[in-house]
């Protein structure tokens, strides 16, 4: 009996995703402005033109270097701090807290969210407490942590989970309330569990908004590491960002916020590939 319900839940599902396709047809590769190629020298062109100008502009305007250094002035001073400041250690330590901080507060935030969006009364019961913890500074919340927990890892670690957890939850959670009701209706139809709906309808319903989500969270988890870098310990590019501020070192606080860019760029980008591998089902034009 259960084989039979599933299959016959399924199978329209299957003739959704048929009409969407045949509704949808495959387009042809861009061209012109809009090739990839075409995008590709367009976005190195720009990024050449915007480091001329950093590195001639400054000086032609009589800006000190201690103020904005050139390009050349951040290249030696990367040098150095490869060499001297154990560059590496510090921005391990920051890739390690983004990536762990980003994953606990990923799952953490969609737990809570499809837990809110399946219980009217859980959401209405948890929402003000879930709300003012989000409203709440995270840098207040970071001596605290320091306070109980020590300098190590693990206040940084919060902080940067406590940033990540929101904006999925709520992302997961508006899903759940904008459902197609008549799936879910047509899964009761055939006699279906609270849970085999909630698999089989409302997660694969919710993975778009899921997605975008870990899209925001990933660069969301390189602001809480900072945050928390900073007062947490002496390990990371945060802490190398206030190291250079006292040292009025201009550059090495401009190669900390270049790494921590890049950092979550690079999380940002296999959001981005999964989420391509997960909604292949998708058109483009709709994600």
């Amino acid at each position: 009996m259960s084989l039979e319900v599933t299959t016959a839940v399924e199978r329209p599902t299957g003739l959704l995703s048929e009409a969407a396709a045949s509704a949808h047809p495959v387009e042809a590769p861009p061209t012109g402005l809009a090739s990839p190629v075409a995008i590709l020298i367009g976005s190195l062109s720009f990024g050449a033109l915007f480091l001329l100008a950093w590195q001639f502009l400054p000086p032609a305007l009589g800006v000190p270097s201690y103020i904005i250094p050139t390009v050349t002035d951040l290249a030696r001073e990367f040098v150095r701090m490869a060499q001297r400041e154990n560059l590496m250690m510090h921005t391990l330590s920051t890739v390690t807290i983004a990536t762990f901080g980003f994953i606990i507060g990923s799952l953490l935030g969609a737990a809570m969210g499809y837990v809110l969006g399946m219980s009217v009364f859980i959401e209405k019961v948890l929402s003000p407490y879930i709300l003012g913890l989000q409203i709440a500074p995270k840098v207040a919340f970071a001596p605290l942590f320091i306070m109980w927990l020590g300098y190590n890892a693990w206040p940084k670690l919060i902080v940067t989970v406590l940033v990540v957890f929101f904006p999925i939850m709520v992302n997961v959670l508006q899903s759940m309330k904008t459902m197609d009701r008549d799936l879910v209706n047509l899964a009761r139809a055939y006699s279906m569990s609270r849970l085999q709906i909630f698999w089989k309808v409302e997660m694969p319903a919710s993975m778009p908004a899921l997605m975008a989500g870990l899209r925001i969270g990933a660069t969301l988890a390189v602001i809480g590491v900072t945050v928390g870098e900073p007062v947490g310990g002496n390990t990371g590019l945060g802490y190398l960002i206030t190291f250079g501020e006292g040292q009025a070192n201009t550059a090495m606080v401009f190669n900390a916020i270049v790494l921590l860019t890049l950092v979550g760029i690079i999380l940002y980008g296999v959001v981005t590939m999964i989420e391509s591998r997960v909604l292949h089902y998708i058109p483009r034009a709709m994600r």
